[in-house]
């Protein structure tokens, strides 16, 4: 990521990088047991995040809307539900920590296959985060993250993929990548989890969604020409 990606650019990344998720992702994702229901559509301006605080909320608005900007081609992050779907997941047992094992000793520069090696939960490496991020900028810029413009957010989300800052106790690109899978995550899981909004995500890669039956289309070198089902059964 650099202050010269183009939006274009990053939604191509996008596509590509998809791939990366696990397959089952897109469908179900680990802790979807909260108990609060997807916001429709019409409503989705009014959900009450349950999990961030409202600096916090207004921090993820603004960062995953420059990971995963709006353009020509469509929605964006936002646009598509990836904050609640985010919001959600932290308050289910994912959140907590309850899916990864954390017990030390923790061994940071460990090769990634053998797992996440840290102490921090979920939540707390998004309170941790936020709360670093925000400072750093009023440090900076005199404003934390969300007031600052789209040119000097990506130079900050830049920095914290490199890791260019320094947190300490949290290192800044365990953070962004978090933050980053998890926005890849609501952008393309199935809608009732509450991100994937109108199934923009499925639409812009050409999947069929929970379809019964696309196996014919597997081996066409051609874009598969019907619109994207939720498990639900809605259509795109």
């Amino acid at each position: 990521m650099t202050n010269s990606d183009s939006p274009s650019a990053r939604r191509e990344f996008l596509r590509k990088s998809v791939m990366m998720i696990p397959a089952v992702a897109v469908t179900m994702l680990p802790g979807c047991d909260s108990a609060r229901p997807p916001a429709a559509a019409s409503e989705a301006a009014r959900y009450e995040p349950g999990f961030f605080s409202a600096p916090e909320w207004a921090f993820m608005q603004a960062a995953v809307a420059r990971l995963i900007p709006a353009d020509e081609r469509g929605p964006g992050a936002v646009e598509a539900g990836v904050p609640e779907f985010i919001d959600r997941q932290l308050q289910t047992v994912y959140g907590s920590g309850g899916l990864w094992f954390m017990q030390g000793p923790f061994h940071p520069d460990a090769p990634a296959e053998l797992g996440y090696q840290g102490r921090l939960s979920p939540q707390e490496i998004y309170r941790f985060g936020i709360r670093a991020t925000d400072e750093s900028c009023r440090q900076r810029y005199g404003k934390p993250f969300p007031e600052l413009d789209q040119a000097d957010q990506d130079s900050v989300l830049t920095e914290l993929d490199t890791g260019t800052v320094e947190w300490g106790a949290l290192p800044a690109p365990l953070f962004f990548n978090l933050l980053l899978t998890n926005a890849k995550e609501g952008f393309f899981s199935d809608p009732i989890h509450g991100g994937n909004r109108d199934m923009v995500g499925w639409t812009l890669i050409g999947f069929p969604g929970a379809r019964a039956d696309f196996m014919d289309w597997v081996e066409r070198d051609e874009r598969y020409p019907f619109p994207p089902v939720s498990i639900r059964g809605k259509r795109a």
